[in-house]
């Protein structure tokens, strides 16, 4: 349980968090790959051994989660692609209705995500949400991934919140660990990030997969 009159500022994640993985998911485990393979007159397993050395050389990093770097690297318009399926593109159970009802609290609530500003545009343009939120951030604002400290003290300086009454929700468990040794205090994983698969294991981490098990908690004024 959460006790929400211990905490001012709430952080969330976007992709995995609010929104349903599966988009993401499908775009860079089969669309792409298939895609990639296509272009180039090989087969899939090809393809794969393609990718594999490309992201484990930049897991973690910025350019993992840029858009232009892709393109480049594999002769692809990475964005239009992912234009072309964003019927995808959903929120999680009980998001937009915990975004409203933290909306009309007095909670300082803020984005914050490694995805570029090119794949935040996308999502907000399918599916607006920019309304619900005091702040928004990408990583790539401040140069570092959300893995690296050196985020948090840039998000920190650019938008001052005290980690001790913070809220964070993330998918990623190595970004909340470096949440955690930033100092945030409430730390929140999700267990379901992609909705076409099984809860996994978070780890040391408390879950949720539903937010509406939180809308109970934001919507009684005593508890705020």
């Amino acid at each position: 349980m959460l006790h929400w009159n211990d905490i001012d500022t709430v952080l969330f994640d976007m992709d995995g968090t609010l929104l349903d993985l599966h988009f993401d998911s499908f775009f860079w485990k089969e669309l792409l790959p298939q895609s990639y393979a296509d272009k180039e007159g090989i087969n899939l397993a090809q393809a794969w051994r393609v990718f594999e050395p490309k992201v484990k050389r930049i897991a973690g990093t910025l350019e993992w989660y840029c858009f232009d770097h892709w393109s480049q690297a594999l002769g692809m318009d990475i964005l239009a692609m992912k234009r072309d399926i964003t019927h995808k593109i959903q929120f999680r159970p009980g998001a937009e209705d915990l975004l409203k009802a933290l909306h009309a609290s007095d909670k300082d609530v803020v984005l914050a995500t490694n995805s570029n500003r090119d794949g935040l545009a996308l999502k907000m343009e399918f599916i607006p949400f920019a309304q619900y939120f005091n702040a928004i951030y990408s990583a790539h604002d401040f140069g570092y991934p959300k893995e690296n400290q050196q985020f948090w003290h840039a998000l920190a300086e650019a938008h001052p919140f005290d980690p001790a009454r913070t809220l964070f929700v993330d998918d990623n468990l190595d970004v909340l660990r470096s949440a955690r040794t930033y100092g945030i205090a409430h730390l929140r994983a999700i267990s379901r990030p992609d909705l076409s698969k099984p809860e996994r294991d978070t780890g040391e981490f408390l879950a949720i997969d539903d937010f509406r098990d939180f809308l109970p908690l934001v919507t009684d004024p005593t508890k705020i």
